[in-house]
């Protein structure tokens, strides 16, 4: 480490000789690189937290490039009326198509949905219907005419009747082919089950990721509604527009009002700390020296309590600036993980200007004049600024190598945030040190033997033996219950709850509900590799099955015959269906399902594509208006359990056919599974592979085994802490939070860093002397780097939260393990005559 800081030791001088020119020049590279950084805007597709080389990831992509992205705005309207709510709807629908866009002159709509035409397929039901759904149906006519003709004959006795529990239920076979049947013609209306909700969908010509469109529209639309007047209708209907496009505006909104919100609460936290204690640090260090030399009053001191904030901020936020425009350049965006590091950098970064100054601050009171505390200060503390430095940096670079973007990006991010901030504070905040020294506004009392003040040292570190005890039971502790330390797979836990969107949903009800959500779709190319593609998931199910994820797979070629030959098995199907119903045994019966299905059987000529209605089309329909050759394939799970996403994922996200074809199915929920799958992975060897990186650079700087593992257990210690409270309180880890741990393993040691390579300049016996010290330093480092990180605690997003909280309690714990547990195992090693200095220690400044 002494070679590099030699090497880079005239840039250093560059600063005490020419700080004006080096202030001015920090400040244009500033200027424009925080042009640059301000055009970064957030991600929040959690499908590009994959690499685009995964092929969940090129599945989707190619799903979206063949049917495209549209997402409907939805209009709830409730009432107790039915009736005025259809007339409330016929009166928007137009009036909501003739909506302008102020911005570009165009309509803010492009189509609506609203009344469904079902005449049309109530004749071709069964001409829609699957050959799987057809058999299911045959089914359960034969069942009905085998009961029918028992029902006839006078000398059958149904023994069973008396213990049948399930009278009035359908048979499987009719349930099956029923639910089918209601899929595919839902009611004319849109309507919830109790008939007090209908819902509109109207499809925007702006993209979803226009976010000023998106404000701009549903600023105008509420103020449309309001124009509207749904009162005349009725007195108690109520009108909102929302749905999922809305609630995508609201937490990219969230996630921007979040970051501002942790800037604000952690960097002035930040800032106050270090003012705070500047202020005593100087102005106590100032009071112990000679009574003659105290010139200045305690105003004069006050008036000077923004200059360390100056001193220290100013060449942070230039680092910072330089560390975003880069990002802009090499990321393009921030994800949700990284859209906070501002201020956490923030935290991270201030930390080598304070133990730079405030070492700085300790030369100058021992009578050193400016230039000779820089170098000494440059020299001393410089050597495990930099360990520490360059040991956090390259254990969060290590994140890079992760395939998955929140560990990767959030690697790359704070790795060189942490580079810029070590090299401004060491060779750009000089410059302003020397210029406030210029003009005076830096005071400073030299601290003699003859002054007022005597330093009491205590002989030796109290209940070294009980905390270190403690320290390693506590590790015993975790080792043994470390099955307790839970992972959050519950997407729906970690995202914002949002009053409006949930008054919403509870408005529409069961409106747009279905039993079919989230599918995931299979792009093929030709309609034999579809039939293909379903042969194999149907294989999947039958193999897998009550254990299957998959409640149905559907492809609209299956329904809808597209050749000659295809047309006329089907049509041939319903005449078989036909002679079923006309069986002399059900000919007469009275049922609504018969008569739904005789009107159903009845088509004898192919149905005209053009024919079907919108609403069921659109989902088989190209973004270029073709027929889709695509597989849609329904979970029978809850994806929002990220277990179940992942079971999902393994049994139908790589599809292998009988002759070897290999198709990847895609679906946001799928990409969302392969990363969380992804990230648990990566996490364990991302955070073993930061702990040795650590491991390493600490054998660099130390030059011994001996002292590396002595600088290290506060980390480790500190680390077994935090996971004891997590075992203790219940906490979890999580999709957010696990990237903090490759973080807190960097951040926490640098206490064991600064407090060993401090002991050891000043030998033994001088651990108290090092506590008050370097001690100091390292607390104020950890507090701010812990404000940094507060800031999240008081943001609305839980992942955030989960995030700050996290970060908060474990680097606390390792700084409580550097400052009790680190100096009591010194105590400790010292009475037994094992502490070993392994280089000729260097004599006192």
């Amino acid at each position: 480490m002494d070679f590099i800081l030699n090497i880079l030791k005239p840039v250093l001088r560059l600063n005490y000789r020419y700080p004006g020119f080096v202030i001015i020049a920090a400040l244009v590279i500033a200027i424009i690189s925080g042009s640059f950084a301000l055009k970064l805007s957030v991600d929040t597709d959690i499908a590009n937290l994959l690499p685009d080389t995964h092929p969940n990831v090129q599945a989707l992509e190619r799903l979206r490039d063949t049917v495209g992205g549209e997402t409907e705005m939805r209009v709830v309207i409730n009432s107790p009326d039915f009736d005025a709510n259809v007339a409330f709807a016929d009166a928007i629908i137009p009036r909501s198509m003739q909506l302008i866009n102020p911005r570009n002159g165009e309509p803010f709509f492009s189509r609506y949905e609203f009344r469904r035409d079902t005449e049309v397929l109530k004749d071709y039901a069964l001409y829609l219907a699957t050959h799987n759904e057809l058999d299911e149906l045959e089914r359960y006519l034969m069942d009905e005419i085998e009961d029918a003709k028992l029902a006839a004959n006078p000398f059958f006795v149904d023994f069973e009747d008396d213990f049948d529990d399930d009278d009035g239920e359908p048979s499987y076979a009719r349930a099956a082919f029923m639910d089918a049947y209601a899929d595919l013609i839902p009611s004319e209306y849109p309507v919830s089950s109790d008939s007090t909700s209908i819902v509109l969908k109207f499809f925007p010509t702006g993209s979803r990721s226009d976010l000023s469109f998106l404000r701009n529209l549903f600023q105008h639309y509420d103020e449309f509604i309001e124009e509207m007047n749904p009162s005349s209708f009725h007195e108690d209907m109520v009108v909102k527009a929302g749905g999922r496009l809305k609630r995508h505006l609201l937490e990219i909104d969230s996630i921007m009002n979040d970051v501002l919100s942790s800037f604000s609460t952690g960097i002035s936290g930040v800032l106050f700390m270090v003012m705070l204690y500047f202020f005593w640090k100087i102005y106590f260090s100032y009071k112990k020296g000679s009574r003659e030399e105290q010139k200045k009053g305690f105003f004069s001191h006050i008036k000077r309590v923004p200059i360390s904030l100056i001193i220290i901020g100013v060449p942070l936020l230039v680092s910072l600036t330089i560390t975003f425009a880069i990002t802009y350049f090499v990321l393009g965006v921030l994800n949700t993980m990284t859209s906070v590091l501002f201020v956490i950098l923030f935290g991270l970064g201030i930390d080598y200007g304070i133990h730079f100054y405030a070492r700085y601050l300790e030369f100058r009171s021992s009578g050193k004049d400016a230039i000779v505390a820089i170098e000494h200060t440059y020299m001393s503390s410089g050597r495990a600024i930099m360990t520490s430095a360059i040991t956090t940096a390259l254990a969060l670079f290590v994140l890079i190598y992760a395939e998955f973007r929140g560990f990767s990006e959030f690697g790359f991010i704070s790795g060189l945030g942490i580079l810029l901030a070590y090299l401004s504070m060491m060779y750009l905040m000089p410059a302003f040190i020397m210029l406030f020294e210029k003009w005076n506004f830096i005071l400073v009392n030299r601290n003699t033997e003859g002054s007022n003040y005597v330093k009491k040292i205590p002989k030796r570190y109290p209940f070294a033996r009980t905390i270190v005890a403690a320290g390693f039971l506590i590790v015993i502790f975790v080792i043994f219950n470390k099955d307790k330390l839970n992972f959050e797979y519950n997407f729906g836990v970690l995202e914002p709850e949002f009053p409006e969107f949930v008054e919403f949903s509870e408005l529409s009800g069961d409106a747009v509900s279905s039993n079919r959500r989230n599918p995931a779709y299979v792009v093929a190319d030709t309609d034999e590799e579809i039939e293909i593609i379903l042969e194999s998931i149907r294989r999947i199910m039958r193999e897998k099955g009550d254990e299957s994820t998959i409640l149905d797979v559907e492809a609209l070629q299956e329904r809808f015959p597209t050749t000659e030959e295809q047309e006329q098995a089907k049509l041939t199907r319903l005449a078989d269906i036909r002679i079923l119903l006309q069986d002399p045994f059900i000919a007469d019966q009275e049922s609504d399902d018969l008569d739904r299905l005789r009107r159903a059987s009845q088509a004898t000529e192919p149905l005209n594509f053009e024919r079907l209605p919108d609403y069921l089309t659109e989902r088989f329909i190209t973004r270029d208006g073709e027929i889709g050759r695509f597989v849609m394939i329904y979970p029978s799970v809850g994806l929002a359990d990220g277990r179940n996403s992942i079971a999902f994922k393994n049994e139908i996200g790589r599809i292998e056919t009988a002759d070897g074809s290999v198709f990847y199915s895609a679906s946001t929920s799928l990409v969302a599974a392969s990363m969380l799958d992804l990230m648990i992975q990566e996490s364990f060897v991302m955070v073993m592979a930061t702990f040795i990186m650590i491991l390493i650079m600490m054998f660099i700087s130390f030059r011994s085994f001996r002292w590396t593992i002595i600088s290290m257990l506060p980390l480790v210690i500190g680390l077994s802490w935090l996971f004891f409270i997590m075992i203790i309180f219940d906490m979890s880890f999580n999709f957010y939070n696990l990237v903090t741990l490759p973080a807190i393993l960097g951040i926490g040691n640098d206490n064991g860093v600064h407090l060993a390579s401090r002991y050891r300049e000043e030998g033994k016996k001088s651990m108290w002397n090092v506590l008050s010290s370097t001690g100091q330093h390292i607390s104020i480092g950890s507090f701010t780097t812990m404000l940094g990180f507060a800031g999240l605690l008081f943001t609305v997003h839980p992942g955030l939260f989960s995030i700050g909280l996290l970060a908060v309690i474990g680097i606390g714990m390792t700084l409580l393990s550097a400052v009790t547990f680190l100096p009591a195992l010194v105590q400790v090693l010292e009475d037994r005559n094992w502490i070993k200095f392994d280089y000729k220690k260097s004599s006192k400044e």
